[in-house]
């Protein structure tokens, strides 16, 4: 396997902090964005790689491995497990009373990696140890309206077709883990993981955070001023009539409980839509409210 250093991915250096990590990924993932670069397959691979660099550097356990192991860090308790085997049997005496001493007692992390995946090993007991296999990253992207909605999907990892049931409310960025669909584990050994990280598309004018909605509404003046009745269309396309007070200042803000976006795997729970007001200011009068206008400057 090639060695990807999630760092230089992420143009941070190595004492990056979370948040310093947080703003390279956003920053970097709006720029490679398939949506953004449309037909460039190079873009698609820079973006899956951002993806699985924010992954593991954002988890504080697996970017402790990673720094520690490089490439190989997902089988670090494996070599670690596999170190503590040997010296364990360095220590064996055979039936003869003869102590034998295992030939790869000395073997370092890469050479380890290297005889276990590279070529058949040879020495005593190596080749029926079990290693889990290893786990994959991939990147599914969604529309707004897809994550809004409970719903099965089928794509392809490593040349195998898996069908997921995608829970409502799936968060932009968030990773999931389907346990048993990485690679194939050495002599026998459990399956690895596969991790998949979602990316969420928006063209609405919803804006979201979480569960919750938020959505910029103009009003004209002579509703804001004299109060009456408005009507939106909120996320799901039902007409919404809001009742405005008297007196409503431009950038008033109300909320619709329960109007907003699906709370992840909690079935019919919803969080709320907010409303800010833009009062619109007319441009074009007629001489009548044009005079009006005036007298009212005038009291």
């Amino acid at each position: 396997m090639e060695f990807i250093d999630y760092y230089k991915i992420l143009e941070i250096d190595k004492n990056a902090s979370l948040e310093d990590i947080k703003k390279a990924y956003r920053k970097l993932a709006r720029k490679w964005h398939p949506d953004v670069n449309p037909n460039d397959a190079n873009a698609k691979i820079k973006f899956q790689q951002i993806n699985e660099a924010n992954e593991v550097l954002s988890n504080p356990e697996k970017r402790k491995k990673y720094d520690k192991y490089g490439k190989d860090w997902e089988h670090g308790e494996e070599y670690e497990k596999y170190q503590q085997q040997q010296r364990q049997q360095q220590h064996y005496s055979n039936d003869s009373g003869h102590r034998t001493t295992a030939d790869f007692g000395g073997e370092d992390f890469s050479d380890f990696f290297s005889s276990m995946f590279g070529r058949q090993s040879s020495g005593s007991g190596r080749s029926s140890a079990q290693f889990r296999g290893q786990d994959f990253n991939a990147s599914l992207q969604l529309d707004i309206k897809q994550a809004a909605t409970t719903h099965k999907q089928t794509f392809n990892v490593n040349g195998n077709s898996i069908r997921i049931t995608i829970p409502a409310g799936i968060e932009d960025g968030q990773t999931i883990k389907i346990k048993g669909y990485g690679g194939e584990g050495i002599n026998k050994g459990p399956k690895g993981d596969l991790y998949i990280t979602f990316s969420i598309t928006n063209d609405t004018p919803f804006k979201r955070d979480g569960a919750d909605l938020y959505l910029n509404h103009n009003l004209d003046l002579y509703t804001a001023v004299l109060g009456g009745e408005t009507t939106l269309t909120d996320f799901n396309g039902t007409q919404l009539k809001l009742k405005v007070i008297p007196g409503t200042q431009n950038g008033t803000k109300v909320r619709l409980k329960g109007k907003g976006f699906p709370i992840y795997k909690q079935e019919g729970s919803f969080g709320d839509l907010y409303v800010t007001y833009a009062i619109a200011i007319p441009t074009r009068l007629s001489d009548k409210e044009r005079e009006l206008f005036e007298q009212l400057a005038k009291q």
